[in-house]
């Protein structure tokens, strides 16, 4: 990638490991990086997958100090997502609106808008009377902090950097500053949440509230943050977390069964059966393409949280499916994707047909209809061993090993679970 190349000479040129190795850190500033790609491309880092391979292989990481400097060593600047099942919380969208539709948000401050306008954002922050009030650009002012390394802590000092709110939201009680993001990751960079807190946090006398806002197939996931010590960057941690979703038709089990009585099976693409565990990445890939009707493979790797191995398997599970295409970029001859006409019009309805039609064309296939038809029959998802007797019958391409076997069980097991999931909730 070309963050990696512009890195390498970097490192190269400004002996980065050997000052680290010595001091711990060293300073670099835009001017530098700019001598081989835009500084502003080459620290973005909002999930621990998209850091440059010389970072990620010696455990380093970049904050920003300034305007146009940054600071480099070991930093733990990454936190995980709690992966705990979340009960979702349905909602009702005001029928008068025309401007805003739930149905397409294809932008993180649509999807704040939309949590603002269905109150989600006032029952989980529990204010009332909540008005927004901050948001954009903005500069940090001075403050200084602890952040762990490898080895102890490390202070860092703060002058003037720049920071972005996607929202802020004030009510009797609180400043809530909100992160939003409208994909599926796995982590996030704190410093999204701590430099804006830092700074309101010096400004007002009442709680400033750190918000991590996901939105994704429809699904609206609240996170509320508390930093236990101001001035200790890792001190975060979640208070709580919820998950709205706008009522609409319904979906039991007595529709997953109509679908199953009723599809016909397709045979089987001559392509790789799918690797790809988790169904909501394949759905929020589809949704960034609404947005962008064509993606590179390097976009996709770059700016959202897969590395370049999960960019192939979630766009080969989508060419599986028939929503996704392959293709190359007119201007630039780089591979990517698109969705195709089918993918179109899954995504051209309201989001409980929407969740329908993807059950469809995943039972479409024999080995899912198989194996959610023995699910029902046993009241439980059937063991790895029935799922590869299963594949074994439904004549997969180019699946010929029982180690091949085993690993594309666990894809039918999570998009399975999936479908699940659905009448759950």
């Amino acid at each position: 990638m070309k963050n990696d190349l512009a890195w390498e000479k970097i490192f190269e040129k400004y002996q980065i490991l050997d000052k680290v190795q010595d001091n711990g850190h060293t300073l670099i500033n835009s001017t530098n990086i700019n001598e081989f790609r835009e500084a502003r491309l080459m620290t973005k880092f909002d999930h621990k997958s998209q850091l440059p391979k010389l970072f990620s292989d010696n455990n380093l990481s970049i904050l920003p100090t300034s305007r146009g400097g940054y600071v480099i060593g070991a930093f733990d600047t990454f936190k995980n997502f709690n992966i705990d099942d979340v009960e979702v919380t349905r909602i009702e969208f005001p029928t008068f609106l025309e401007s805003l539709d739930y149905r397409f948000i294809t932008s993180e401050s649509t999807a704040i808008n939309c949590a603002f306008v269905t109150k989600i954002l006032h029952d989980f922050l529990e204010e009332d009377n909540l008005l927004p009030t901050v948001s954009g650009r903005m500069s940090s002012s001075a403050f200084n902090f602890k952040i762990n390394t490898l080895n102890n802590l490390f202070n860092v000092t703060v002058g003037n950097s720049q920071i972005e709110i996607d929202g802020g939201y004030e009510g009797d009680n609180s400043l809530s500053l909100i992160e939003a993001k409208n994909y599926i990751s796995d982590d996030f960079l704190i410093r999204q949440l701590y430099y804006p807190y830092r700074l309101w946090n010096n400004k007002i006398s009442k709680r400033v509230k750190p918000i991590f806002l996901t939105y994704t197939n429809g699904i609206f996931h609240l996170r509320e943050y508390e930093f236990t010590d101001v001035e200790h960057y890792n001190s975060i941690i979640l208070v709580k977390q919820k998950k709205y979703v706008v009522q609409e038709g319904t979906f039991n089990i007595e529709i997953i069964q109509e679908i199953l009585n009723s599809i016909v099976t397709v045979e089987e693409p001559k392509i790789p059966f799918p690797q790809a565990n988790s169904f909501e990445r394949v759905i929020n890939l589809c949704e960034l393409l609404i947005q962008k009707e064509f993606i590179t493979k390097e976009e996709i790797t770059s700016n959202y949280d897969f590395d370049a191995r999960q960019t192939d398997y979630y766009i080969n599970a989508g060419k599986y499916l028939g929503v996704l295409q392959i293709g190359r970029d007119p201007v630039t001859n780089q591979i990517g994707c698109y969705l195709t006409n089918k993918g179109k019009q899954i995504f051209n309805v309201n989001i409980v047909d929407r969740q329908k039609e993807f059950v469809k064309i995943i039972v479409a296939h024999s080995a899912f209809k198989k194996t959610l038809e023995l699910y029902f029959e046993l009241g439980e998802m059937p063991s790895k061993n029935e799922i590869i007797y299963i594949m074994k019958s439904s004549n997969l391409y180019n699946v010929d090993s029982d180690s091949t076997y085993f690993r594309r069980a666990s894809t039918i097991i999570g998009w399975i679970n999936w479908i699940m999931k659905q009448i759950e909730e």
